[in-house]
């Protein structure tokens, strides 16, 4: 199947210059296609993850990817989608992101699998003269207002260095067309307007017929029409130091049986008749929560790796069943990061004590009677005697222990130094 059909049936394209002519191209040979992301952050999340599955799938038919870090575009911000400027960064900043996200790419797609470029190293060789004379002659600024990028921010205003920015991006593509024999930019649909002024200039500059395009991706929302990519507890970032394997997992997980058939498409590789089959369980068994963990699995995996997915199936599993002795003290840290959490010191209590103390328990009578009436379970064991003692020390390296009332609610003690 060709590449543009495999994105069509996946839902995965909002816009393309000329499609039929890119299906053509794609047909005859391995083409260079690049996205770009700004160094903004030190990570990316999930929401930048949709144009990089759409950079990897072309990869994985066999072409060449090219990812630009906007070491210069980034750090004059980028109009799009923005009611406001965005804060500049300094070149110090910009650079410890660009290292970051370099990091997440290998991971991505593989340790001299691709081509990472910054387009500092040439942009930043531009004099202002150079500028305007052999690029800023060449685009119209009755066009430039025209495009949905400016024009939705000309009524709050725009700086003449944000309204440049398409500009810049342009030059990108002409560059990474001549260095790099990039044929396509994709990217998201409030992109279109940049990746359009690059054809442009491309074309203008080496000749009306170069064979160049531009593919979007279409906005991705929920059933319940919100925007994807985001958890109560905000962004779901790929740095495991922001968002745990476990959390990712967990994320994935929990997505609505409405979206999860479209996320299958999106975000994971698994081909039409397995994701069928899939969205057939989600109709007729939809408890059972297949599609669910088969997407959770694959994107954990294809983020963290298979270790980590591993590890989060691990702490999933424990936590369910309350069996929590085999886990780790790491693996403690991520699955009980969003339970209660109390203080407790390293010295042997008895049982009552610990619970009033630690303040899981609102009294020592209260503890006394969840003891007795078997609901209190400590570090995977069910305690029944109120005579027991607590040893923070006895497990995870001394440095915690779980406390489990009732079926389900878990407090995490932290043992203080």
């Amino acid at each position: 199947m060709n590449i543009i059909d495999e994105l069509k049936w996946r839902g995965a394209i909002n816009q393309t210059s000329d499609e039929e002519g890119l299906r053509e191209l794609t047909d005859k040979k391995s083409i260079g296609l690049y996205c770009g992301i700004d160094p903004t952050g030190d990570s990316m999340h999930i929401g930048h993850l949709i144009p990089f599955m759409i950079l990897k799938r072309f990869q994985l038919a066999g072409h060449k990817p090219v990812i630009v870090i906007g070491g210069a575009t980034g750090s004059i911000g980028d109009p799009s989608g923005k009611k406001s400027e965005r804060v500049l960064q300094t070149m110090d900043q910009v650079h410890h992101n660009q290292e970051a996200l370099r990091g997440q790419m290998v991971k991505l797609f593989g340790e001299d699998q691709f081509r990472l470029v910054n387009n500092y190293d040439w942009l930043s060789k531009l004099s202002l003269l150079d500028f305007l004379r052999d690029y800023g002659k060449l685009f119209n600024v009755k066009t430039m207002l025209n495009k949905e990028v400016v024009a939705s921010r000309l009524e709050v205003g725009i700086s003449f260095t944000e309204f440049t920015y398409q500009i810049l991006q342009s030059i990108d593509y002409l560059t990474l067309y001549r260095e790099q024999d990039v044929q396509l930019q994709i990217g998201g649909g409030d992109q279109w307007g940049n990746i359009t002024a690059g054809l442009d200039l491309i074309r203008r500059v080496e000749g009306p017929e170069t064979p160049v395009f531009a593919l979007t991706i279409p906005l991705l929302l929920k059933a319940d029409g919100t925007k994807f990519g985001k958890s109560e507890g905000g962004n779901v970032w790929l740095d495991p130091e922001k968002t745990t394997p476990y959390e990712f997992y967990q994320f994935w997980l929990n997505q609505d049986d409405n979206d999860v058939v479209k996320f299958l498409e999106y975000f994971t590789f698994l081909d039409e008749d397995e994701i069928n089959d899939l969205a057939e369980q989600v109709k007729k068994e939809p408890w059972k929560r297949a599609a669910q963990r088969r997407l959770a699995e694959e994107v954990t995996k294809f983020v963290h790796g298979d270790a980590a997915l591993k590890q989060a199936e691990k702490i999933t599993q424990a936590l369910f069943s309350g069996d929590v002795k085999e886990l780790s003290a790491d693996e403690i840290e991520q699955g009980f990061k969003a339970f209660p959490s109390v203080e407790t010191t390293g010295a042997t209590q008895n049982i009552v004590d610990f619970l009033a103390d630690s303040g899981i328990e609102k009294s020592r009578r209260q503890a006394r009677e969840d003891v007795t009436n078997g609901a209190i379970t400590i570090n995977g064991d069910k305690q029944t005697s109120v005579d027991a003692d607590v040893d923070p020390k006895a497990m995870f390296d001394g440095k915690f222990v779980i406390v489990r009332r009732g079926k389900k609610r878990y407090f995490l003690a932290r043992v203080s130094d």
